[in-house]
């Protein structure tokens, strides 16, 4: 019960359009108070974590503004070592999952929501772009801070205990650049 209860905050934090951004942080808390098991850690990185890359590839592409490319820029930059770090730790963990699991496929919701950043241009894109990575962090942050307390793959407890500070560093910036963004 409480894995589906923690799947479903995944996925409502994760799909969440940006009028339900403001109600999301009275999830966040209660997810990271509850125990994110290895099945579903080893689940949604992956995707979680592709997710970051293609749509900041794409911002790097689309966005007029100096200060989103650069976020982007090192989004890529540390969403890609996090992703051959998360292979690593799977292949000296416990979790006997099989290695699709690591494969870069996107699930469904990360898919629309990058299929709606492609289609978004402008201002809307950067606005866009913006609230999935607020949403998409605020997200990481309470399961990476859930599985580094209570996770029970040591390998996998030590990926995310070393990956929390970069993404809590991820979402500070990305909070710091709605702020410039806004109006």
């Amino acid at each position: 019960m409480k894995t589906l209860l923690t799947i479903a905050a995944v996925a409502l934090l994760a799909g969440a359009p940006a009028a339900f951004a403001a109600n999301s942080t009275a999830v966040a808390p209660a997810m990271a108070a509850s125990k994110v098991d290895t099945p579903t850690f080893v689940k949604t990185v992956p995707s979680s974590n592709e997710f970051e890359i293609q749509s900041s590839k794409l911002a790097e592409e689309k966005s007029k503004a100096a200060d989103v490319k650069k976020f982007a820029k090192q989004m890529v930059k540390d969403h890609t070592k996090a992703g051959k770090e998360f292979k690593a730790a799977l292949s000296q963990g416990q979790t006997t999952g099989s290695t699709e699991a690591a494969g870069p496929a996107l699930q469904p919701k990360e898919q629309a929501m990058l299929d709606e950043l492609k289609s978004a241009s402008g201002k809307d894109f950067d606005a866009k772009y913006i609230q999935m990575q607020t949403d998409a962090h605020k997200e990481a942050v309470a399961l990476f801070s859930s599985y580094a307390n209570s996770g029970d793959d040591p390998a996998m407890k030590e990926f995310a205990k070393k990956t929390l500070p970069t993404l809590q560093m991820h979402e500070k910036h990305v909070k710091e650049l709605a702020a410039a963004h806004q109006g």
